[in-house]
């Protein structure tokens, strides 16, 4: 069997990569709908509504559950890492972007505009989640994975 016949083959894996290109696909679905705007960034971009990161996490999580049980290892390190990536992008990941949005709108007054190139670039402000928008991950990502789990 080669290398990609493995990875295809594997649940686990294959249940965290559809978590994360389902959420970042309706991510862009939803952010195109509310600013009548597409944005290609969206596709791969950090931040927005439902969180792929959570849905990512979320889908390892569950499948690697399913599939080697509860009190296996992999579920166990699945599991920490889920909370670690969903509290810090509620926690640090979400102030960073309220930082962002701050400083862009302290350095389009006036009395900042610079010359230099470097300093006319705006900070990303999607880099964090809000409760619900991790929390609706969240749900994507185990419902994913319960149907890769009905697939295989």
């Amino acid at each position: 069997m080669d290398i990609w016949q493995e990875m295809l083959s594997n649940q686990i894996l294959m249940s965290a990569v559809a978590g994360w290109v389902v959420a970042q696909i309706l991510k862009t679905i939803i952010d195109c709908t509310l600013n009548h705007d597409f944005s290609a960034e969206r596709l791969v971009g950090a931040g927005g509504m439902p969180s792929s990161h959570s849905s990512t996490v979320c889908a390892l999580v569950v499948s690697s559950g399913m599939c080697c049980g509860v009190s296996s290892p992999e579920f166990a390190v699945g599991f920490v890492l889920a909370a670690v990536v969903m509290y810090d992008a509620i926690g640090v990941r979400q102030e960073t972007g309220k930082q962002a949005k701050l400083l862009n709108m302290i350095l389009e007054q006036d009395l900042f505009k610079l010359n230099n190139h470097e300093f006319q670039k705006k900070l990303k402000e999607f880099v964090g989640h809000t409760p619900l928008q991790v929390f609706a991950g969240a749900v994507l990502g185990i419902v994913i994975a319960l149907l890769i789990d009905m697939a295989y």
